[in-house]
C-alpha cells in the first residue's frame, strides 16, 4: 500500500489515540485494513518478544498485539503458552515463576527456520532473548502505535488489576485495547473506568452474531458503533446436529466474516473490525473488500510485501 494511501488512517489513529474513548476510522477498499503484528509477528521473530516488536515496528505494523500473563509475584509480562517449556528453556507456569527468574529464561530456544540446505537452525540459541515485562514492552512501542494486550491465564481479577497498575504509570490506556477470550476479563475491567472504553467486545457475543447470520439469516443485537470486535477470518469449527439418540458432528473451516455479516455488524453505525489470521494474499484482498478494519497476521514482513503490492482504489468483486 502506497505510504500516501496510509498517511490519513495512520494520522487519525494517532490523533485518536490521545484520548481515550475514541475510535479509529473503518477502512474501505481505497484505505487498506490495518497490519496488526499478532505476538510481535510470530512468523518472523521469537514471539512477544522484544526483539519481535522492533521487526514489527520496522516492517511497518500498524498496531502490536500482544499476550499478558502475570508472574507469581505480580509482575504483568509477555508469553503465551500455557508452559514454559512450549517456547523457552525452561518449564513450568508463569503463575509458577517471580519475573526474575524468568529474566534468565530465553524466549527464543525454540525459535526456528529451515535454511536453503534444508536443515533446521535455531539462532537465538546462541543470541538469548528474554522474557519482557509490559512495562518494558510500552516503552519500547512508540506512543502513536496502537497496542492491543490479549488477557491470558486466570483468576481474572489479579492479572487485570496489575495490568491497570502498569497502564495507569505508563499513561498508556488512551493508546490500549484490551481483548481476552474469557468473559471473566470483561467483567474484571469493568471495576477500571478507564477500561470501558477499551475494551473489545466479549468473544461470546461476536461468535454468537455471526453464527445467527450464517445459520439462521438472523442479525442479534449489532454492536455499538466504534466498539473493536474480533474473530477468526477462517475458523475450524464442529457442526453438531442433537438428535434423540445421540448426535452428529461435521467439522467444517467457516469463513464467517461475509457480506451479510458486515452488514448486520454495521446495523448501529460502523464498528471497528479486527479478522484474525488473514495471513495471505488471497484473504488479506478479501479481507479488504469486505471494508474490515485490520487484519492480525503472524508475519508482518509478509503483509506488508502483500499490501504494498495492490493498486489503490482496489478492484472488489
Amino acid at each position: 500500500m502506497p505510504l500516501r494511501s496510509r498517511i490519513p488512517l495512520l494520522i487519525a489513529l494517532a490523533a485518536c489515540t490521545a484520548a481515550a474513548g475514541c475510535t479509529a476510522p473503518t477502512p474501505h477498499p481505497s484505505s487498506l485494513p490495518m497490519i496488526v503484528a499478532h505476538r510481535g509477528g510470530t512468523a518472523d521473530y521469537p514471539e512477544n518478544t522484544l526483539i519481535a516488536i522492533e521487526g514489527a515496528l520496522h516492517h511497518r505494523a500498524d498496531a502490536i498485539w500482544l499476550t499478558v500473563q502475570l508472574t507469581r509475584d505480580g509482575v504483568p509480562v509477555l508469553y503465551r503458552p500455557v508452559d514454559l517449556s512450549t517456547n523457552t528453556d525452561g518449564k513450568g507456569t508463569i503463575a509458577s515463576r517471580d519475573y526474575a527468574e524468568l529474566e534468565r529464561l530465553n524466549a527464543g530456544w525454540h525459535f526456528a527456520f529451515t535454511d536453503a540446505s534444508g536443515a533446521k537452525r535455531y539462532p537465538y540459541r546462541d543470541h538469548p532473548v528474554r522474557i519482557p515485562s509490559l512495562a518494558e514492552a510500552l516503552r519500547a512501542i512508540p506512543p502513536g502505535v496502537p497496542v492491543m494486550l490479549d488477557m491470558k491465564a486466570l483468576p481474572a481479577a489479579p492479572q487485570a488489576a496489575a495490568v491497570a497498575r502498569v497502564l495507569d504509570d505508563k499513561n498508556a490506556w488512551p493508546r490500549v485495547l484490551l481483548y481476552s477470550t474469557d468473559a471473566a476479563y470483561q467483567q474484571a475491567f469493568a471495576a477500571y473506568p478507564q477500561a470501558r472504553s477499551r475494551m473489545f467486545e466479549s468473544r461470546d457475543a461476536t461468535r454468537a452474531r455471526l453464527a445467527a447470520v450464517a445459520l439462521e439469516a438472523t442479525c442479534e443485537d449489532a454492536p455499538p458503533a466504534g466498539t473493536w470486535t474480533a474473530f477468526e477470518y477462517a475458523r475450524k469449527m464442529e457442526l453438531v446436529e442433537a438428535f434423540t439418540l445421540g448426535e452428529a458432528r461435521s467439522p467444517v473451516t467457516a469463513k464467517l466474516w461475509t457480506p451479510a455479516a458486515m452488514r448486520c455488524f454495521r446495523e448501529k453505525g460502523e464498528p471497528n473490525i479486527l479478522a484474525i489470521g488473514a495471513d495471505d494474499d488471497e484473504s488479506y484482498r478479501a479481507a479488504a473488500c469486505l471494508g474490515v478494519t485490520a487484519v492480525l497476521v503472524d508475519s508482518p514482513r509478509t503483509m506488508q510485501a502483500i499490501r504494498s503490492s495492490l493498486e489503490i482504489p482496489l478492484q472488489c468483486p
